[in-house]
């Protein structure tokens, strides 16, 4: 009887209470029911889930402590988040606790809201959706905040996060003005105060008031509750000193941040620690005092996720300090740590990078400036500077590197055969060594490779082959073995090469000895019995003259150029002077010999050896009187870079007969002063403008061969680059010699072509004449002419304007009856796209027997 009746009593006590509980009736019960269920539920679960969206942006943000950093942790995106898309699940699930708390909890009666609690709804709404990066209709959330709930507990906070808001979507200045009337108007305290204060200082920030920034930044650290904050707050502080120049002072706020030791994040402490020693002042204060205290961070076992920036600020302070040779050490120290920090690593590259180039090793230091571009961002200011230093290293390692190699060759032609037997028995005595140790890791390797473990519950597995690969994955990458035999095949086929564009080029082999890249070819050609064998080394020197003196030629032309480069581009002369000196000594081509002189004579005069200078000038105005060089010493003041014998000026007058069509002539004269101007820099422009104006006149053919031996002869230079473009991107466009079927649309052009074989430039010019006079009579259509080259004994009179193939058939038909008369001379006519094809291919034989219609 009693269960019976309890029932019932259940069911009419719910009933009741659901009644009781309605959002629409503003009583104790529904506005206690509903608010305690909103902060206990709702909201409960939705500030949890901010909370940990919170922590992963903390996890994931990496500050940039080469800057100045930010007052909060918060990375922005550019990405556009369209209309229900989130960022971050967590930040989503935040909001929908919060719209669910306003959706089911709240009370607006009669225009009021009844539930206390909703005010924190909105302000977790708008916290969701600003960690969301969804700004805007963060805004919305903590303006309604203000406009609905002025009396609420919560309405600073709200303010303070509008101001937040604000910042991020740069009303930095209207953020100020609300943030300063706030403090004005309120008695902010503890972590309300401090979140003010901040916010105002990166507003001041943002505006480059440094020092307006500095003074919130104190106000903050004094009013937060939280550690973590009060040391970035110090931090931050200690960096704007640093701008403004306020070393003492900076100092002074990174000892604040010591002092926190282990109640803030290690990484500010450690950053302090280095930043006093970026100020401190190696002349007057105690050097060994800061290497003491480099010594102790290194040592400490805590810091030991900082120690790629502890081994940099230590490499700094050798450097500072002139001991080379640790400095190199502690920077390689630092890039072994395998740092996340990008621009540490790109700084660690760079400073080595220019140790060698200081040393003049600029073989060393352009693979360090490659490194370096490889950790900046593409064509950021820092990136461009570093490509702008490599490029110009580009010349001196491909010349450094042909020099080295032929030197070495001519080293083992110049060698009696004694010496070289007891060379190659010394250098095959190697590549056994090399290859038993080879032998003995691949054989080590392949023991462990099946090697059989027994894991806890007694069931064998096979050992892990990779990141993310399962026990039984065959996939070869994953087997050391096989990546190994790979190197080493790659290593005897191709050689060491630097992994970049073209690789495959000759150019690009690395260099070695004996014979730089040539050995490198030698062994991998080389059959097992030949490979150890001496004599067949022996055998593969060059012996013929022409070749060693290819050999020789090519050392004297890179020493030329070496010498160039070290002389304009880097300002070394004393290597300058030692390449051309070497030069001479080497017995080079005539062509080469005066220039080096030269050269030499200008350098002397900048290192201020007067009694050379005198030697030099004498020398060449006595052997070579009826030369410009002489010219130029017996009469400076009648010289300048204007004279009309100037490289220069005899290119610009070349080039003005390349456009007036006289292709024969600008090829003659361009090997005329190819010859002259050997190792000057104008040479690869004469040579570009020769290949162009033979295209112009032989054809594809000879425009192709041109392009490629500039292509591979000037490898370095703008005009080498610009061949390798035009090889790779414009040939194989132009090399199609299928003739286009002519179709009569308003987008096809024709022209109508009168042929001239070995006519005068009288007989072409009266007849042009003639036929402009006539075209001048022809109504509804505009039409010229023009007089194009086609080889060397054939020249076109063009018709242009024409754009009906059956107009341009009957072209004749548009003449009046007394023109007729005038031009007899027979004609063909030809659309545009095949006008182009007969000009490339000079295969006008084959489009007259071609049908094309």
């Amino acid at each position: 009887m009693k269960a019976s009746f309890k029932v019932p009593s259940v069911i009419a006590c719910s009933i009741l209470l659901v009644v009781g509980c309605s959002r629409k009736k503003d009583k104790f019960i529904s506005r206690n029911f509903h608010a305690v269920t909103a902060e206990f539920n709702a909201l409960y679960n939705g500030y949890n889930a901010l909370e940990q969206g919170r922590a992963s942006l903390n996890e994931s943000y990496t500050d940039n402590y080469w800057e100045v950093l930010p007052i909060e942790r918060l990375e922005v995106f550019d990405d556009v988040i369209l209309p229900g898309q989130s960022k971050n699940e967590t930040f989503a699930t935040a909001e929908e606790k919060a719209v669910k708390a306003i959706q089911k909890h709240s009370m607006n009666i009669d225009g009021k809201e009844k539930n206390p609690q909703m005010d924190e709804a909105y302000l977790l709404l708008g916290k969701a959706r600003y960690f969301d990066q969804r700004f805007v209709p963060a805004l919305e959330a903590f303006n309604y905040i203000l406009y609905k709930y002025p009396a609420s507990d919560k309405i600073n906070q709200a303010r303070i996060w509008r101001e937040k808001t604000n910042i991020r979507l740069d009303n930095d200045e209207l953020a100020i003005k609300n943030l300063k009337r706030l403090l004005t108007q309120e008695e902010l305290e503890g972590q309300d105060l401090a979140d003010a204060t901040s916010m105002l200082a990166q507003a001041y920030l943002n505006t480059k008031a440094a020092d307006s920034a500095i003074t919130q930044l104190e106000v903050a650290s004094n009013a937060t509750k939280s550690n973590d904050e009060r040391g970035r707050y110090r931090f931050i502080q200690g960096q704007l000193y640093n701008e403004l120049g306020y070393k003492d002072s900076a100092n002074m706020a990174f000892d604040k941040v010591i002092e926190l030791n282990r109640k803030t994040p290690r990484i500010y402490m450690i950053s302090a620690h280095l930043e006093k020693i970026k100020n401190f002042d190696y002349e007057t204060g105690d050097n060994m005092a800061v290497l003491e205290l480099l010594t102790d961070l290194e040592e400490n076992r805590e810091n030991r996720p900082f120690l790629d920036k502890i081994y940099f600020q230590k490499g700094q302070y050798y450097q500072n300090t002139n001991v080379e040779a640790l400095a190199v050490e502690y920077y390689n120290k630092s890039l072994r740590t395998n740092s996340r920090d990008r621009l540490l690593r790109a700084k660690n590259y760079e400073i080595l990078g220019d140790i060698y180039f200081d040393n003049s090793i600029y073989r060393e230091a352009g693979n360090y400036y490659d490194s370096t571009l490889t950790n900046l961002e593409m064509n950021s200011k820092p990136y461009r500077l570093i490509k702008r230093k490599r490029d110009n290293l580009e010349d001196v390692i491909y010349y450094e590197g042909i020099a080295k190699t032929n030197d070495s060759i001519l080293r083992l032609v110049r060698l009696p055969e004694a010496e070289r037997v007891a060379y190659f028995k010394s250098f095959v005595e190697d590549l056994k060594t090399k290859a038993e140790a080879e032998q003995e890791k691949a054989e080590a390797l392949e023991r462990n490779k099946g090697l059989a473990t027994v894991n806890a519950g007694g069931r064998q597995t096979t050992p892990f082959q990779g990141v993310g690969a399962p026990a039984e994955a065959s996939f070869y990458f994953y087997n050391p073995t096989t990546v190994a035999y790979g190197k080493n095949e790659f290593v005897k086929i191709w050689g060491n090469r630097p992994l970049e564009d073209n690789w495959r080029w000759s150019s690009k082999l690395a260099i070695g000895n004996p014979g730089g890249a040539a050995a490198t070819d030698i062994v991998a050609t080389a059959t097992e019995e030949q490979l150890y064998d001496p004599q067949f080394y022996i055998s593969r020197i060059p012996s013929e003259p022409k070749e060693i003196d290819s050999i020789s030629k090519d050392r004297n032309y890179a020493y030329y150029q070496l010498g160039l480069i070290y002389k304009e581009k880097f300002k070394e002369y004393e290597l300058a002077k030692d390449k051309f000196q070497e030069l001479l000594q080497s017995n080079p081509e005539e062509r080469l010999i005066l220039p080096s002189k030269y050269n030499l004579y200008k350098i002397y005069e900048l290192l201020g050896e007067t009694s050379e200078v005198t030697i030099a000038k004498n020398e060449i105005i006595n052997n070579y009187p009826d030369t410009r060089y002489a010219l130029i010493l017996s009469n400076p003041d009648m010289v300048s870079d204007e004279d009309e014998n100037s490289p220069e000026s005899l290119y610009q007058a070349l080039y003005v007969q390349y456009e007036n069509q006289e292709y024969a002539e600008v090829i003659s004269k361009s090997e005329e002063y190819i010859n002259r101007f050997e190792g000057d820099a104008i040479v690869p422009k004469f040579e570009l403008l020769k290949a162009t104006a033979s295209g112009r006149l032989y054809g594809f053919d000879a425009y192709s061969k041109a392009i490629n031996f500039i292509s591979v002869t000037y490898a370095n230079k703008p005009e080498g680059k610009e061949a390798q473009y035009i090889e790779t991107n414009v040939l194989p466009v132009i090399a199609k010699k299928e003739f286009v079927k002519d179709i009569d649309s308003i987008r096809q052009q024709f022209k109508v072509v009168y042929t001239f074989k070995d006519a005068k430039r009288e007989q072409l010019e009266g007849f042009k004449t003639e036929l402009d006079t006539v075209l001048s009579h022809i109504k509804y259509y505009k039409l010229q002419s023009s007089v194009d080259v086609y080889d060397p004994n054939t020249k076109f009179v063009v018709v242009h304007g024409l754009t009906n193939k059956q107009v341009a058939n009957t072209f004749e038909q548009l003449f009046a009856k007394e023109d007729k008369k005038k031009i007899k001379e027979p004609h063909f006519v030809i659309s545009s796209a095949n006008y182009q094809i007969i000009q490339i291919h000079k295969n006008l034989n084959d489009f007259l027997n071609v049908d094309t219609n």
